[in-house]
C-alpha cells in the first residue's frame, strides 16, 4: 500500500533561470516548469517578472529532493550575472 508521501518521493523538483524582456535574469523553484513559465508570462507568478514580460526559460535543473533544489536555487541566486549566463550557455 502506498503511503501519503509516496507521490512526493517520485515528484521531481526544478530550479530554473528565466530571461526577461528587459534583459534581467530571474531564478526560481517549481515542481511543474511548464505551468510555472505559463504563470510567469500571465503576470501572476512573481512581482519581479510581472513588469518584465515576456520571459523565456533559458536554464532548467532537475532534482529528486526539494532540499537539494532549494539549495541549488540559492547557489544560482548568489552567482554574478556573467556566471549565470555561462551556466545557461550564453
Amino acid at each position: 500500500m502506498l503511503s501519503a508521501n509516496s507521490s512526493d518521493e517520485t515528484k521531481y523538483h526544478y530550479v530554473y533561470v528565466l530571461s526577461c524582456a528587459k534583459g534581467e535574469l530571474y531564478t526560481g523553484y517549481t515542481v511543474d516548469p511548464k505551468k510555472r513559465i505559463r504563470l510567469h508570462n500571465l503576470g501572476i507568478a512573481s512581482k519581479f517578472t510581472r513588469s518584465r514580460l515576456p520571459v523565456t526559460m533559458i536554464h532548467l535543473e532537475k532534482f529528486r529532493t526539494k532540499s537539494r533544489a532549494l539549495k541549488r536555487e540559492i547557489q544560482i541566486k548568489k552567482m554574478k550575472r556573467a556566471d549565470k549566463l555561462h551556466l545557461c550557455g550564453l
